[in-house]
């Protein structure tokens, strides 16, 4: 006679031992990741262009409580003998204040011998704002302007390509040297007057209004076939308005293509409002700015006598596009959906 079978766990609806091999074969759990946190992954992998962009921010941002550290400031002027030279070179720093020092960290400028660091971090600061206000004024008319271009089509298509061929094919820097100093001349006579903020708010308006076309013509290609895609269908069958539908459903699907084009349009900005100041037409002195730096050295030519006061802000201008450039180039790359790089 047969022994009589134990009853199991399973008989008793109980789980399986877990020495069993279904319960030692479960496959492992892989955690989903989102693309902005893929994206975040591949961009860290900058470090050297994400570090040096942080601190440049952070230098500008920190432009008064540095200048307060070093106990200077970049409007003070000191031209008495004891700091610059009345003979061999009239108006060149005597070496103790040419170079860095305890007291002035990268020495004063030639002239009117101004705090050379002082000067560079607020600098810098006029030249971040500059270029971020701007950058922010043409994204938002390029995605706008695409985007409707894109969904509407039709006439309104055609007549937003126009101009976006237009504004395309005006040479930028000439445009930009004319149309400045007139629109300072304007500016003048608002609450801006003829302070500080009069050349920072011209060259935000002429830079981010001239900057545009480019990017509302990417957008507008995006969008001509996202219209197209079932979810838009569906938010119109539900109802929704064209402004819902623009702002709600396409934008964000092209907010990829957008940020990449920021990023690569803040060190453009940088280097269009040096170059502004530095031909005279941007920021004007005493206010500080790299271009304007740039253009005190070449005009009255110290940087033959010295290449110290032309590498100062050279060098940060150079640094600061060449990361920004670089951190542009990740974020693109993090973003393509053809990137096979995890």
């Amino acid at each position: 006679m047969l022994p009589a079978r134990q009853p199991s766990d399973a008989d008793a609806g109980g789980m399986p031992d877990s020495t069993t091999p279904a319960a030692t074969s479960a496959p492992p759990v892989i955690a989903a990741r989102s693309l902005l946190g893929t994206a975040w992954l591949r961009i860290r992998r900058s470090k050297i262009a994400l570090a040096v962009v942080v601190l440049m921010i952070l230098f500008a941002a920190l432009a008064p409580l540095l200048t307060a550290i070093e106990g200077q400031d970049p409007y003070t002027t000191r031209t008495s003998p004891d700091v610059l030279d009345d003979y061999r070179t009239p108006g060149l720093p005597l070496s103790y204040y040419r170079f860095p020092s305890s007291d002035h960290w990268l020495g004063v400028e030639p002239g009117l011998g101004r705090d050379l660091f002082a000067r560079m971090a607020h600098g810098a600061q006029v030249s971040l704002i500059i270029a971020l206000l701007a950058t922010a004024v043409s994204v938002v008319l390029g995605t706008v302007l695409g985007a409707a271009a894109g969904y509407f089509g039709g006439k309104a298509d055609m007549v937003i390509s126009r101009i976006m061929d237009l504004f395309l094919a005006f040479p930028h820097l000439l445009l930009v040297l004319s149309l400045t100093p007139i629109l300072q001349s304007r500016l003048g006579d608002t609450a801006l007057g003829d302070g500080s903020l009069l050349p920072i708010a011209s060259l935000v308006i002429i830079l981010g209004f001239f900057g545009w076309a480019y990017l509302a013509r990417v957008v507008r290609g995006q969008v001509l076939s996202i219209r197209e895609q079932e979810f838009v269908e569906a938010a119109r069958a539900y109802g929704a308005s064209h402004r819902s539908i623009i702002l709600r459903q396409i934008v964000p699907n092209v907010m990829g293509v957008v940020l990449v084009y920021a990023t690569m349009m803040i060190p453009t900005n940088i280097t269009a409002e040096a170059a502004l100041s530095f031909l005279g037409v941007g920021v004007k002195d005493p206010t500080p700015s790299w271009g304007q730096m740039l253009n005190a050295a070449q005009a009255g030519n110290w940087y033959l006598t010295d290449p110290w006061f032309l590498a100062v802000p050279a060098g940060a201008l150079v640094i600061t596009v060449l990361a920004f450039n670089l951190l542009g180039d990740a974020v693109r790359d993090a973003l393509d959906p053809k990137s096979s790089r995890g």
